[in-house]
């Protein structure tokens, strides 16, 4: 029997609708996006880091099996477990570290606290955490090992969190606030860094773009508040993220060399490995080797891995 125009139409509408309905559950159910695991080939670097020097800003990933990645994740990394890493720095020199909990993650702190308990002191931590956490478990965390909260405001990343809020909540526990943010939008911060109470840390340089230049009023402004704040901390990390030219990320140099010129004490050097959502993955022996650059002075290359993370941190020994 045939069908007449008005029951096609209908049944048309209805198939589009049911259509539309599937795509919308698909894209409800779709997994983040899988990024790139770090260079497995890793080069001994010329550069021989002082004894006892320490790697600010790195991430253990997994395993998964292990230690489960957060399902509202925002990207998938391939496992980069503790052997990986400390692999990693036997074969760069670096003897210590500071884990940062990444959102991969979420706030289950547990793949950065069971890697401080296993390294007789030589590494330390930042949590990821959120407003719900108790007084008591802040408590229990730094009693592991976590010395600091990270704040992430790039887009991808997701929220916009209150920095004020979250710093009244850590102060009883000593930690300072991990930032990592824009530095091109550097004027919706300042009030606020202005007031805070605590220490902070501005991860990656302020995550800038050489392209953008070194004498860009934001970049000054950077440089300002650095120099001018003596609670505010620079990782002088992110080499790869900010260069315009490519590995071996030179084009980085003087806005590391500017920094570290305008508070001596108060900036810390990392790797970021194993360098998660980067446009070009680094070498991590291209890294090390980019130290003497940044401060061909020794008694500044102690400072940058040695005595300064030793005094934000509380690093022993």
């Amino acid at each position: 029997m045939g069908i007449n125009r008005r029951e096609c139409l209908t049944t048309m509408l209805g198939a589009l609708s049911f259509a539309r309905l599937g795509t919308e559950a698909q894209a409800q159910e779709k997994e983040p996006p899988v990024i790139a695991g770090p260079d497995p080939d890793t080069r001994t670097p010329v550069y021989k880091p002082p004894k006892g020097a320490i790697d600010c800003h790195t991430h253990i990933f997994g395993p998964p099996d292990r230690y489960p990645y957060s399902p509202r994740r925002p990207y998938t990394p391939p496992p980069a477990p503790l052997a990986m890493f400390q692999a990693l720095h036997a074969k760069l020199g670096i003897d210590r570290a500071v884990i940062v909990n990444a959102t991969v993650h979420g706030t289950d702190n547990k793949v950065v606290t069971d890697a401080i308990a296993e390294s007789g002191g030589r590494y330390l931590g930042v949590a990821n955490i959120d407003e719900t956490i108790s007084d008591k478990q802040l408590e229990d965390l730094a009693a592991a090992g976590m010395r600091g909260c990270r704040l992430a405001f790039l887009s991808r990343l997701g929220g916009t969190p209150d920095i004020e809020r979250f710093a009244e909540r850590i102060a009883h526990v000593g930690w300072h606030i991990d930032l990592y943010f824009e530095a091109i939008k550097i004027d919706a911060f300042l009030p606020t860094l202005k007031r805070l109470k605590i220490p902070y840390v501005i991860d990656h340089m302020g995550a800038w773009n050489a392209q953008d230049g070194i004498d860009h009023p934001a970049f000054k402004a950077l440089v300002g508040l650095l120099h001018d704040d003596e609670r505010c901390w620079m990782k002088i990390t992110g080499p790869e993220r900010m260069s315009v030219t490519g590995a071996p990320f030179h084009d980085a140099v003087p806005f590391a060399q500017k920094l570290i010129e305008a508070a001596p004490d108060r900036v810390i050097w990392g790797t970021d490995w194993p360098h998660p959502n980067v446009k070009t993955m680094p070498n991590d022996g291209d890294l090390v080797d980019l130290i003497p650059l940044y401060a061909p002075d020794e008694a500044m290359q102690r400072k940058l891995l040695i005595d300064n993370p030793t005094r934000l941190f509380g690093f022993k020994g």
